[in-house]
């Protein structure tokens, strides 16, 4: 049987798939998967040995200019369509997730128009699924594979990614960085927790991507003994770095999730977001929130707060303090 599955972006929404990409293939073993994804993000399913071929898409960079990339887009539409599906799943349940799975050949199925994030994406399907929206999205993603090959979701939950039996390296990565800024844990709580880290023994690495996270990262690895700065490089290369890691601590974003699919040792912390919804989850994976706030989680890209009303800002994040990280890192480390 083969399956394709339209799940594009983001990293977060993509890692989200993969258990039911391993569902999957436990309950329907000669399945064939391919997979549709933003080109950015091409790596991880192709980190999941079930996934046959990835189908890298460029619409984040189509849509800029979509004129002059006009036989990059043919091109991509001859490979989608070199072959037919018995089963197209359209994973993100987004009208341009939709558009791409029906230009595939075979027939079409996604969440039906309560259940979708943009309820018109349902017009493209030939079988649409009820999912409920408050279930996180990892159970999202199983339902709806499990619905559509009419199979029982597994007990266990498994990216199917492989992992080393035990750390290689003695390294903590820091996921400091991510799009929402109300989503940033505060930079001094960073450098407390490095500094925690670097005197139990441990060496901090914090990647960074653009200008505002590189400053953060040097800044703290000028201060802290064995806490070094990462410049940006392939996804490949940060997966070794993570299948290697002792541990890491992240923000709401989709690096953290990428650390949960890897089964590293992870605290997530959470303020604006929730993570009922999106939480990191496994077996050794934990999120500290505590919603002091009324407005919290508020889901909201900005906090409605100004950054003098509270000596920590966002102020959602005042009580998920160093020292409670910390120590549920530890936990999760099994120290």
């Amino acid at each position: 049987m083969k399956v394709l599955i339209v799940k594009m972006s983001s990293m977060g929404d993509v890692v989200h798939c993969l258990p039911a990409v391993t569902d999957l293939l436990q309950n329907v073993p000669d399945a064939q998967v391919d997979w549709v994804v933003e080109e950015g993000f091409q790596d991880i399913p192709a980190f999941h040995p079930g996934v046959r071929r990835v189908i890298p898409i460029a619409i984040r960079r189509w849509r800029k200019r979509w004129l002059s990339s006009a036989a990059e887009i043919r091109s991509f539409r001859m490979e989608l369509r070199a072959e037919s599906y018995d089963r197209i799943i359209d994973a993100q349940g987004l009208v341009k997730s939709a558009l791409v799975a029906a230009m595939a050949k075979g027939p079409v199925t996604g969440f039906d128009r309560h259940s979708a994030r943009e309820p018109l994406a349902n017009f493209f399907y030939k079988e649409s699924l009820a999912v409920a929206r408050e279930l996180h999205a990892i159970q999202r993603q199983r339902r709806l594979f499990a619905q559509t090959f009419d199979y029982q979701i597994p007990d266990e939950l498994d990216y199917g990614l492989q992992q080393p039996a035990a750390a290689l390296s003695n390294d903590i990565v820091f996921f400091h960085g991510t799009t929402w800024a109300s989503k940033h844990w505060p930079d001094q709580y960073w450098l407390e927790l490095a500094q925690r880290c670097a005197d139990f023994g441990y060496s901090v690495v914090l990647p960074y991507f653009g200008s505002v996270e590189q400053a953060r990262a040097e800044t703290i690895a000028a201060r802290v003994d064995f806490a070094r700065a990462l410049p940006p490089g392939p996804l490949l290369a940060l997966g070794r770095l993570l299948v290697n890691a002792a541990g890491a601590v992240s923000v709401d974003t989709g690096l953290g999730h990428l650390s949960a699919a890897f089964n590293v040792p992870l605290v997530a912390v959470y303020g604006p977001t929730s993570s009922h919804l999106t939480g990191i989850v496994g077996p050794r994976q934990a999120s500290v929130a505590e919603p002091v706030l009324d407005c919290a989680p508020c889901l909201n890209r900005n906090c409605q707060y100004s950054p003098d009303s509270s000596n920590i800002y966002p102020p959602c994040f005042e009580t998920v303090t160093p020292e409670r990280v910390f120590q549920s890192l530890l936990q999760q480390i099994g120290r």
